[in-house]
Parts: C-alpha cells; structure tokens; sequence
C-alpha cells in the first residue's frame, strides 16, 4: 500500500516542521534560478550590493539564508543601524526584508559605504525594487541605483511540486503525483501557503490515521479558505 510507513505513526506531534534553509534543500526552477545562480556565484558578483527582489512567499529567505551561511554574512537583522556598523568589520552584510519597515536611510547609506571601504558585500531582500522604497536621500537613491538587481518569480508549478514533494518526504509521507499536482492547482503560489497546506494535512492524516488522497486535500483546501486568513501573509 502507498502511502505511510509500514508502522504507522500514531500521535500527530509536529516534528518536521518546515522546509530547512540549506542549500541542499532548495529547489530551483525558472522563477529562481538567477537568484540561486547569484548566489552560487558568490563572491563573483557583479556589484558590492545586490538587491534580490520578489512577492511574499518566492523563496527569498531561503536564498537569502543559504547566502548568509555560505558568505559567513553579518545579518542586520531587526538591529539598530550603528549597532550592526560597529559589528560588521569586514564581513559581508545581509539585511532580509529591508522595505517590510521605514527604511533608516542614513543608516543604510552609511552601511552601504561601508562595505564598499570593505571591499566586501551587501545583500538586501525587498518585496519590490528601490524606485518603490520611497527613497528621498539623493545620496541613498544614487547608491541604490547603481546597485546589482535580481528578480524572483512568483513560484512556477515545478517549484511548487517540486517543495511539496519535499515538504512530504522530510515529514516520511508517501504521496501521489496526481495528490501534489492538485494541490499545486489549488493553492496560492506561495512557499509559506505549501509549508501550512502540508503540515494541515500531515498533521489530519495523523489523526484520522489514513492517507493523504486528493478528496482529504479537497477537503482540507476548502476548509482553510473558509477560515479567517489562512493563507494570507
């Protein structure tokens, strides 16, 4: 029988949790493969910032991790600007999200001199491109301008299958093609909404020790889009 393990799992304890951060784990498809090859590419990069670019849920945390480990980077992080200055050194830097806030523009345009004084790099991860950051420091825009740009995708159906079919195998759960393709159909094109679509169902097919069909991911979709904001971000 397809599906579990032949000793089925008995209490639903959330042990997988989500999808890891390595580079192992990423799965590349047209949406991200300039940004995973960006990142790859490291140190080779074509400018000392680099401004990596999309929606809500395309995977740029992930990228944005593997980067971080690989380059031994400084992330600033929710720290104070002057605090992440006198910590940086001669590492490289990563801020993640830097537009989800107000934007400290003396803070980063200071930052941004210096890891160039470095000879080191800068990564910023934003949902959209500076032109829509509301910048009005003309030295902060010219160095912004002049930085490295990459854009994400909202996530294609081969990434999606691709991190479903992963999101199951790390949790040892057997699924159909045909069960993974209905939920890349279904589902807002989203890597968090993959990583709560799947721990709902893992954590229903636990409980009611059964497999995960396409009438249970049915069920379980419509369910959630019944609720109060489930897949929102």
């Amino acid at each position: 029988m397809t599906g579990y393990a032949e000793k089925p799992r008995q209490l639903p304890f959330d042990l997988a949790g989500g999808i890891g951060y390595s580079r192992d784990d990423l799965v590349v498809s047209r949406s991200n493969e300039q940004a995973a090859a960006l990142v790859d590419g490291w140190p080779d990069w074509p400018s000392a910032v680099v401004i990596m670019a999309g929606p809500a849920g395309c995977g740029k945390t992930h990228l944005a991790s593997i980067w971080c480990e690989l380059a031994g980077a400084f992330p600033v992080g929710g720290l104070e600007m002057e605090k992440a200055l006198q910590g940086l050194g001669h590492r490289p830097a990563l801020i993640d999200d830097v537009d989800a806030l107000p934007i400290d523009q003396q803070g980063l345009f200071h930052l941004i001199n210096a890891v160039q004084a470095a000879g080191s790099q800068l990564l910023l991860t934003a949902r959209r491109f500076p032109a829509a950051w509301g910048v009005t420091l003309p030295d902060l825009a010219s160095r912004l301008k002049a930085a490295a740009t990459v854009e994400i995708h909202e996530p294609d159906d081969f990434l999606l299958a691709g991190v479903i079919t992963k999101l199951f195998a790390d949790r040892q759960v057997a699924v159909e093609p045909h069960v993974v393709q209905y939920l890349v159909r279904r589902i807002e094109r989203s890597l968090a909404t993959a990583m709560r679509v799947v721990e709902r169902l893992d954590r229903i097919a636990l409980e009611q020790q059964c497999r995960i069909t396409r009438a249970l991911a049915a069920e379980t979709i419509n369910a959630m889009d019944e609720g109060q904001g489930e897949f929102t971000l």
